[in-house]
């Protein structure tokens, strides 16, 4: 099994354990799981997902309950569609993604929420720290962020002669900053980056076009 998958299986578990100690009678815990994407873009990782909970003896509709919900990349269906888990009364909520943990975050301060994923959580003021997260929340961290100096000196060593460096980022992400930050610490090394904002999907192509030239790596 992943190992990613293992330690939020484990988190998602561990969630369900305190919950049906204190509920009675004992019925089939119930899995609320919030998305932003469709069903069929991250069809692979919802296989996964299922197919992990049945090789430690859960089987859905048995002796697992999980209620599916996905807002197809509308960011404003998720507060009525995490709304909607609350009202289902499930006894826990995975969220798919930093932006829907914060949404669920919103709804309920009662029912565990299990981040599946997130790229800054402490950044994103889902928890007050990753040792201690606090609240009704735990899960995973991508640490992008922090890993964002090491891939600059990973690049340099692999490269040696390199000089300059062009980085995506998204500003409106929390995320982008620090990772940022992280970066122009590596950079004493000697690279001089160069920063190229991409707010959506749409900018993409513009910011490929502008750094299209022989002296600059894309990060």
């Amino acid at each position: 099994m992943n190992p990613k998958l293992f330690w939020l299986l484990t988190a998602i578990l561990l969630a369900l354990t305190h919950r049906a100690e204190a509920q009675q009678p004992k019925k089939a815990p119930r899995i609320g799981f919030l998305a932003l994407a469709s069903r069929s873009s991250i069809s692979p990782r919802v296989e996964a997902f299922q197919q992990g909970l049945r090789e430690l003896g859960y089987v859905e509709g048995k002796s697992i309950v999980i209620d599916y919900r996905f807002a197809d990349e509308n960011r404003n269906r998720l507060p009525e569609l995490a709304s909607e888990l609350v009202r289902l009364k499930v006894d826990i909520i995975l969220s798919a993604g930093d932006i829907v943990t914060r949404i669920v975050k919103e709804v309920t301060s009662t029912i565990p929420i299990v981040m599946g994923y997130d790229n800054d959580p402490v950044g994103n003021g889902s928890v007050a720290s990753l040792a201690h997260p606090g609240g009704n929340i735990t899960g995973l961290s991508t640490l992008s962020a922090e890993l964002s100096g090491k891939r600059l000196e990973l690049l340099k060593e692999i490269v040696p002669k390199l000089n300059r460096v062009a980085i995506f980022g998204t500003s409106t992400a929390p995320v982008s900053a620090r990772a940022l930050k992280e970066t122009e610490l590596a950079a004493g090394l000697g690279v001089q980056l160069q920063y190229f904002d991409v707010p959506g999907p749409k900018d993409v192509e513009i910011a490929l076009q502008a750094r299209v030239r022989p002296d600059l790596t894309q990060l």
